[in-house]
């Protein structure tokens, strides 16, 4: 008998239990093809979608922003967003040492006003490494910034040229100048006396043109690293002060007291008390205040001198060229406008002085016989220095701007 005639009963269990998996099969097959036919037509019932469809989340509008436009008032909940994770980093997150390492190039002004912006940025922009060295040429009231620029510590302060009104330094520590230029500028005894007091490490000084007082000489005697200074043109101090500040300042190098109101006893304050390891010394403007024995007394005491500028001293004549020739390594020698001194002598200064290389007698040689002393005087320049730059900040040599004694100012103050 066929195997699919035989009774129920009597077949295999393993045919049947294959059978009842095939026939569950073809019904799973069947439910579905019925389910997937009557979703696409309209009268399948919602209990059998329902039944048979899976759970969705309920649809968002696509219109956002637009929910009442069908005067119907829908409230939409919308998903926080995670904080998206940016590259740029913040300026609170950067530490104080960058932040200064930047602000070194920020313009002075700019530097002032970013001083205002917060706590942080107050202490940054006032820093002492920011205000190591300043510039104020130009500033119109330099009273007030000058009292916070020394407050700020500066180290290299330029002020040629300048207004300052009557103040009074109130810091009460040393201050940490180095050099100072303070150059033909309008500033009262009392104030620069002020300033000058707490002074301690100046090595390099322009006075030029100020009038100043035995206390502020006092003042420079307590500089001893003083290495170049420059007093031109300037007046109101005693020979015996001007004397004890010599004696004091010990290490002076470049020393200029040009067309100082100076008498004789000024003159010979110089002379028997300057340092003699001093190289550079311009000594001009005192007409008959300088004699040859004064000269006689400073080649003795000061031998190393390179450069000597002894302009408009009408007392000295050919006679002194012997006396000067003590000085073995003379570079440089400006005898302009002294008129003792004739032309047929200056010939002889080629053999007398074997390392001159600039020789300066404006006034004594006219244009018509230069040509002539330039032959029989042919490895020596003759005038072409017009402006002496012994100890001046800001010498002929085209640097301007900023820059005193070869040394650039970070802060500048720009119109």
């Amino acid at each position: 008998m066929p195997k699919h005639s035989m009774p129920l009963q009597d077949l295999p269990s393993e045919i049947l239990e294959g059978s009842m998996l095939s026939q569950s099969n073809k019904m799973n097959k069947r439910k579905s093809g019925l389910l997937s036919e009557g979703l696409d037509m309209e009268c399948t019932p919602t209990e059998s979608i329902m039944q048979f469809s899976p759970h969705h989340k309920h649809q968002r509008l696509l219109s956002m922003g637009k929910e009442n436009d069908c005067n119907q008032f829908v409230l939409n909940r919308r998903s926080r967003r995670k904080k998206e994770s940016t590259s740029c980093v913040s300026w609170d997150h950067l530490p104080d040492e960058l932040l200064l390492r930047i602000l070194f190039y920020v313009p002075l002004q700019d530097l002032c006003r970013m001083s205002s912006v917060c706590k942080r940025w107050h202490r940054l922009a006032l820093d002492e490494s920011l205000w190591h060295s300043v510039d104020l040429e130009g500033l119109t009231h330099v009273g007030p910034a000058l009292q916070q620029v020394l407050k700020n510590g500066v180290h290299m302060l330029r002020c040629p040229r300048s207004f300052v009104e009557d103040f009074h330094f109130s810091g009460s520590g040393p201050l940490q100048m180095v050099l100072m230029d303070l150059s033909s500028s309008i500033i009262p005894p009392s104030s620069l006396e002020s300033i000058l007091s707490h002074c301690r490490l100046l090595e390099f000084l322009s006075l030029e043109a100020l009038q100043l007082s035995d206390n502020i000489i006092s003042s420079l005697s307590m500089n001893p690293n003083l290495l170049e200074l420059n007093l031109s043109g300037c007046s109101g101090f005693s020979a015996p002060a001007f004397a004890h500040m010599l004696k004091s300042c010990s290490r002076i190098e470049q020393l200029n007291i040009s067309w100082c109101e100076f008498d004789n006893d000024h003159v010979k304050s110089v002379v028997n008390n300057l340092n003699p390891a001093v190289t550079h010394l311009n000594l001009s403007g005192y007409r008959e205040g300088l004699t040859l024995e004064d000269v006689k007394v400073l080649v003795t005491r000061c031998p190393n001198i390179q450069a000597l500028d002894l302009s408009d001293s009408t007392l000295l004549m050919a006679d002194s060229f012997p006396v000067l020739r003590q000085l073995k390594g003379l570079l440089h020698l400006s005898l302009s406008r002294c008129y003792h001194i004739h032309l047929a002598a200056l010939t002889d200064l080629g053999s007398m002085f074997p390392l001159l290389s600039l020789l300066d007698v404006f006034g004594i040689v006219n244009d018509g016989h230069l040509s002539s002393l330039k032959k029989e005087l042919p490895r020596i320049s003759i005038n072409s220095r017009p402006f002496s730059s012994i100890a001046r900040p800001s010498p002929s040599s085209g640097l301007t701007g900023g820059f005193m004694w070869n040394r650039k100012c970070q802060l500048r103050f720009k119109l």
